[in-house]
């Protein structure tokens, strides 16, 4: 391994615990065809309503992050959330029942909806491409603060203005792009990242590649692994690893100085 500043690091493992969230954000080509006087956001790059310039905003990508930014937008201006349902938790975290059923949800999230099962393995690519569900925010909150809810996608620019898939073009002023991250490796010169630009690992252990492991990845086991309900768990597995392999080149090692 080498360092920004030059210094090479040897070592027997290696963990890439750079995570999920955070790395590239994920911006469509076209967006650089959009009118020059339109303001561009991504959700990593957002804080507040007030960064937003007067007008209509358009919030793309309905997952928790797009479903909060319009939210948290709609009481200062006009807001359209754009792209497919997600989905939302069957109850307010506010609600009194949450305390009942949150740990049922945690259940099913850490043990059920896993890479071992169907269901599981369904929703990781859900998850991994698209986003998961609403978790704060819900429809009804959406509704009561007046945000434009359209499920069409969006296409494409034209004459500066985006395109949705059904035909209609939207005329705003600014544009928050709620549509996740690209996973970019490009500085690990190791062939283990797939052609979807994910690693191919298994609960982070890397699959042809020993010593080398990753942490921190979005269903790295299960729904549960982007929360603090799972990740520990993930960490937990890895430092296992890491630890029974160390113990058998250890091994390895004494046995060929006895020889």
């Amino acid at each position: 391994m080498h360092t920004d500043d030059g210094r090479q690091i040897e070592t027997g493992n290696v963990v890439i615990a750079t995570g999920t969230f955070g790395r590239t954000p994920s911006v469509p080509d076209f967006a650089t065809e959009l009118a020059p006087e339109i303001r561009q956001l991504h959700s990593s790059e957002y804080r507040r309503p007030d960064q937003l310039q007067d007008g209509p905003v358009l919030v793309v990508g309905a997952s928790h992050s797009g479903t909060d930014v319009a939210y948290e937008v709609a009481p200062f201006h006009q807001t359209i959330l754009s792209g497919p349902d997600r989905g939302q938790l069957p109850i307010s975290l506010d609600a009194p029942m949450a305390r009942f059923v949150i740990p049922v949800l945690i259940f099913v999230a850490r043990h059920l909806i896993t890479r071992r099962t169907p269901i599981g393995r369904r929703e990781m690519d859900e998850i991994r491409f698209h986003g998961g569900p609403m978790i704060r925010v819900t429809r009804e909150h959406l509704e009561q603060r007046n945000v434009e809810r359209l499920p069409s996608r969006v296409v494409g620019v034209n004459d500066g203005a985006l395109v949705l898939d059904d035909g209609q073009v939207l005329e705003v002023t600014n544009v928050v792009w709620c549509t996740g991250f690209r996973q970019v490796y490009d500085w690990l010169d190791v062939p283990v990242i797939g052609a979807d630009g994910w690693p191919q690992e298994y609960r982070g252990v890397a699959k042809g590649a020993p010593g080398l492991f990753f942490c921190g990845l979005a269903f790295q086991y299960a729904f549960s692994s982007m929360m603090m309900a799972g990740v520990g768990r993930d960490a937990a597995f890895v430092a296992e690893k890491i630890a029974v392999r160390s113990r058998n080149v250890a091994r390895a090692l004494s046995r060929a100085d006895a020889t």
